[in-house]
């Protein structure tokens, strides 16, 4: 390596510990508090008391062992978030068994390829949707055995099925699981290729969870501490947050869309939430369009740039003059408190992981008094392996390693990890585990930089980096970023790749369009074929990316854009389950156009 930092643990974390033992030290230190909160239809909320939640995980646990699940044993859930995921993940854990996710969003030929390649025995569907996509395939998955509905009594009948195996079976069978034990296979979720299974181990996700607890213990730690979770338990980095709330004194708020996060938010009053900058963006996108065009407008516009101010001074450590105090004061309580109500009043931090979040949007969030701790993480380390510190975190960084982890960068520029969260290796694919982990360092795919401090930078993606025709390196991440702050803009994914320069994909938020267009006094569009056509928002788009281009050098920047009359949705394998862009198969669909409206002529190299 050509530079490495290594964070030091403040105290040892034991190394052969199973998962089931967080809940039984939840139960032991807060048996009667509230662990698990989730939506009831009437949008209330329920909840499970830590004693009541180990009983029903036991419960289900007892039932798999009469259904015949031994050690090893792979059982998947096809589900969005509900507390019946949480409950099915721990019982399998629980006795050895090994939890496949999928996402709810997975077509049949995803769902046959995972449950053929870890051997599925197994399988808990959502509803008689997800069972009807499964029985598509259900003919091909040559390991499957049993299929349960959740929303049709499954937890029950599998509860019923474990009445006959006593205390003690279960006991032995939990006390045999140790901290190497396979414990979930994670699928990758395929942006930049075809998804690969991560066998993550029972230690893999301990050390994460206790080591976060030690780089954050301000937020999981204390009376009152809550996690409101809406990205999807598929994915390894929010059901690291799920066993992070278990293992902490977080309550975990279980909500399952990100249409009602809003309303969520407001109801369950989180003190922490973890999200993908995209959802920032559309936070502050809302708070924008709320605010119109006219007086209200201009007030939200200031109060805006004197929030970045602020932030701006207190990473500097600058003391602000009294009349800028004065400005903030009054903004504080006109403007940001109202923002923050929005969010149920009670946040004081928030993670961001997933991408870069835009510098804009992270200055203004921090300047408002929610510090927005970027982190970073993957799923081959069972999520977050870097994080911003609570105090001295540096805007712009992914912060520094999280405690018993060391981060260094090659000779490439590539960062690589060596943690003890790091996966067991590539499910059915040794080769690929012998590339990607040479003498204990994981190769992350992600280029950095290392300070002095240990502080972290991204600076762009090795397998991600464009090489236009003339033979420049652009990193398309910044663009990118920078692009989505539009309230416009839905979706944005750089091209140029061997060709003669760099343009872009731009897709189009319809709901934000229009609320964009009557704060503007024009009138709305009846859809995105309508929108891209319209000159007020075509001329917004061309402002969103000429701010971009003043970041990066001429050569970097795009020339041309492409307003498309559709959305990149998760349906149609165009987005991953945490957003983002699935950069091939985008270009491959949009081929034609692609070599039609913007490279007509122009032939690359």
């Amino acid at each position: 390596m050509l530079k490495e930092y290594t964070r030091p643990l403040e105290e040892p974390i034991e190394d052969d510990v199973n998962v089931f033992s967080l809940l039984e030290d939840r139960v032991e230190r807060l048996p009667d508090d509230s662990l698990i909160e989730y939506k009831n239809h009437d949008g209330s909320w329920g909840s499970f008391d830590a004693t009541h939640f180990k009983s029903k995980v036991t419960e289900l646990a007892k039932g798999l062992i009469a259904k015949g699940i031994m050690p090893g044993d792979a059982v998947s859930i096809l589900s969005r978030n509900r507390w019946e995921w949480t409950a099915l993940d721990l019982a399998i854990l629980s006795i050895g068994a090994v939890c496949v996710p999928l996402y709810e969003t997975n077509s049949p030929s995803q769902v046959k390829r995972v449950l053929n390649d870890s051997h599925v025995v197994m399988i808990f569907v959502e509803d008689d949707d997800q069972r009807e996509k499964l029985d598509l395939v259900r003919s091909q998955c040559a390991y499957l055995n049993d299929v349960y509905v959740i929303t049709r009594g499954a937890l029950g009948t599998i509860a019923a099925y474990g009445k006959g195996v006593s205390d003690a079976e279960f006991a032995e069978r939990a006390e045999g699981v140790n901290g190497g034990d396979l414990a979930t296979i994670v699928y990758t979720s395929g942006s930049m290729s075809s998804p690969k299974g991560i066998e993550l181990s029972h230690s893999n996700i301990v050390f994460t969870v206790k080591s976060g607890i030690q780089a954050v213990p301000e937020i999981c730690l204390g009376d009152g501490r809550r996690l409101l979770l809406f990205l999807p338990l598929g994915h390894a980095f929010a059901r690291c947050l799920q066993f992070f709330a278990i293992g902490t004194d977080l309550t975990l708020g279980i909500s399952s869309s990100l249409k009602t996060l809003l309303q969520d938010m407001q109801s369950f009053k989180p003190t922490f939430f973890l999200a993908v900058p995209r959802v920032f963006e559309k936070i502050y996108n809302a708070a924008s369009q709320k605010a119109g065009s006219g007086t209200r407008g201009h007030v939200f516009l200031d109060a805006a740039r004197v929030a970045r101010q602020a932030s701006v001074l207190r990473q500097k450590g600058e003391e602000a003059s009294l009349s800028f105090k004065a400005r903030y004061a009054f903004y504080k309580t006109a403007v940001y408190e109202d923002i923050l109500d929005v969010m149920g009043g009670r946040v004081q931090y928030a993670i961001s992981g997933g991408a870069p979040l835009d510098l804009d949007v992270a200055r203004f969030f921090d300047g408002i008094g929610l510090p927005v701790l970027e982190g970073y993480g993957l799923t081959e380390t069972m999520g977050p392996i870097a994080v911003n510190p609570v105090k001295g975190y540096r805007i712009g960084s992914i912060g520094q390693p999280m405690p018993g982890v060391s981060m260094g960068v090659d000779e490439e520029g590539e960062l690589c990890v060596k943690s003890p969260s790091v996966c067991l290796g590539y499910h059915n694919h040794p080769e690929l585990t012998h590339s990607q982990v040479v003498d204990g360092w994981l190769h992350t795919g992600d280029l950095g930089r290392i300070d002095d401090d240990g502080f972290v930078t991204l600076t762009g993606r090795k397998k991600e980096i464009i090489i236009t025709a003339g033979g420049k390196n652009v990193s398309p991440s910044i663009l990118e970023s920078a692009v989505l702050s539009s309230p416009v803009i839905s979706q944005c994914l750089v091209i140029g790749d061997r060709r003669p320069f760099i343009s872009a994909l731009i897709t189009l938020d319809l709901d934000a369009t229009n609320n964009w267009l009557h704060n503007q006094g024009a009138e709305p569009v009846a859809d995105l074929k309508e929108a891209r056509a319209n000159p007020i928002v075509v001329t917004e788009v061309e402002r969103a990316v000429d701010a971009a281009n003043m970041l990066v050098s001429q050569a970097e920047s795009i020339r041309r854009f492409e307003i498309l009359d559709e959305d990149f949705t998760q349906e149609e394998g165009l987005l991953t389950p945490s957003f983002k862009p699935r950069r091939a198969e985008i270009v491959k669909r949009y081929a034609e156009l692609i070599d039609r409206s913007i490279y007509a002529g122009r032939k690359g190299a």
